[in-house]
């Protein structure tokens, strides 16, 4: 589920945030570099997430990291999906999408490799590596899923009614 939160931002930075969190005289091109350096901003905090919680999880224990991570995920996504867009609140809402998208590479960087230890430490003997790729595969289901759904959101509403609230749908199903 962390890695659908986390792509479900990548499909919204391609499809809706150019057009919603930026202001509306920039030319699409440059609302569209700035949506997807948004984006990037998740994969810059990925490490820094992986130092945070690997070190809280020596100290506080991995499954007490790996929830925390989790809730932070969570409640990252849930609100990118409740923020309200540049028309209503102005250059807040670019601010706001990029410390969300941050805490959420924060969390996506503390879950997978607390994850993957989690997974190889309490595998059966002679069954680390089988049971140390199981986190991984979530990358590609995360991406499949998240984009699956926005698809499906994609078309069953108008378009008006997908850049109305539709867009945030897929972020308040991550609840």
């Amino acid at each position: 589920m962390e890695w659908y939160d986390f792509f479900i931002y990548g499909a919204a930075a391609a499809l809706v945030f150019p057009k919603l969190f930026f202001p509306p005289e920039l030319p699409p091109a440059i609302a569209q570099i700035a949506a997807f350096l948004t984006f990037a901003v998740g994969f810059v905090a990925r490490t820094i997430g992986g130092a945070v919680f690997g070190h809280f999880g020596d100290r506080i224990g991995r499954k007490r990291a790996l929830v925390a991570a989790l809730m932070l995920m969570g409640a990252a996504t849930s609100l990118i999906g409740l923020l309200p867009t540049y028309a209503t609140i102005g250059v807040a809402a670019p601010v706001l999408l990029i410390v969300l998208r941050f805490a959420q590479g924060l969390a996506v960087g503390g879950q997978w490799g607390g994850a993957a230890l989690l997974a190889v430490e309490n595998a059966p003997p002679g069954q680390r590596g089988l049971y140390g790729s199981f986190p991984q595969l979530g990358i590609s289901a995360g991406v499949v899923l998240a984009n699956l759904v926005f698809l499906v959101m994609a078309e069953t509403l108008t378009p008006g009614a997908f850049l109305a609230w539709g867009w945030r749908v897929p972020f308040l199903v991550s609840l």
